[in-house]
């Protein structure tokens, strides 16, 4: 995958728009390329950015059926010619295809902001576009056919669960109790590969509670652990202390 190929699978990522499939190649090309990160990063804020700019407000009646009907008008597969054959089945969609429906899904976002600001908004497409991905994932988890789940008591008496699914290689870490580590240093989240540690993203614990998506695939036996590093993570891509939590998923 290129960084355009990437680039057009961000906008669907940034609200919870893409496929499991296409969430797959979205995470493995993240994890393969730490330096796109600032592209998805940019969509992620821009999605947050129009979220905030809608107040709640009590959508018109009308609102559902309006949307209802332009989805049912816009076409989604070739039609045949009129008293012609029926059309060849549907090709899968090509890359400026999904391009395209990145870009509408933007535009759906942002004509609903520009409804807000006549104070007409529907409250529920609010709620999801500010949902964060940890939450996302931990739902797509809990709803996965081989979800499982691990529970740790640390020392201190913080707990911290374990979330995964291995079909969809993907791993939540709910926690609380946890201490207030201030601005220099943070907790850090890793799977455990045989003998490598692979970095999967940082948290903060909010009054000691958090949910942390781990930001790269998960594979079949890795070890997820979290440690405390300075403020933005290891620099050296490796752990630097000794892991607080170790939760094994085999």
């Amino acid at each position: 995958m290129n960084e355009r190929d990437f680039a057009e699978l961000t906008a669907g990522h940034a609200l919870g728009a893409l496929s499991d499939a296409d969430e797959r190649r979205y995470r493995d090309a993240l994890a393969a390329h730490p330096e796109w990160r600032a592209i998805a990063d940019d969509d992620l804020d821009t999605a947050s950015a129009l979220a905030d700019a809608l107040e709640d407000v009590t959508p018109p009646a009308a609102a559902r059926e309006q949307l209802l009907a332009r989805i049912a008008s816009t076409p989604q597969t070739a039609e045949p010619p009129s008293g012609g054959a029926p059309a060849e089945p549907a090709e899968p969609q090509s890359r400026p295809e999904r391009a395209r429906w990145g870009r509408m899904l933007f535009a759906l976002a942002a004509g609903l902001a520009l409804l807000a600001g006549a104070g007409v908004a529907t409250t529920a497409i609010v709620a999801q576009l500010q949902r964060p991905a940890s939450v996302v994932a931990l739902d797509e988890i809990r709803s996965a056919p081989d979800a499982e789940q691990t529970e740790v008591r640390l020392e201190s008496g913080a707990t911290a669960t374990a979330h995964w699914s291995g079909e969809l290689g993907k791993a939540v870490l709910v926690a609380s109790g946890l201490d207030d580590l201030g601005e220099d240093r943070t907790y850090e989240l890793w799977f455990v590969r045989g003998e490598t540690p692979i970095p999967a993203g940082v948290f903060d614990a909010d009054d000691g509670d958090a949910t942390a998506l781990l930001d790269v695939p998960m594979h079949a036996g890795d070890v997820i652990a979290v440690t405390v590093e300075q403020a933005g993570g290891s620099p050296t891509g490796a752990p630097t202390t000794e892991p607080i939590i170790v939760i094994p998923t085999a």
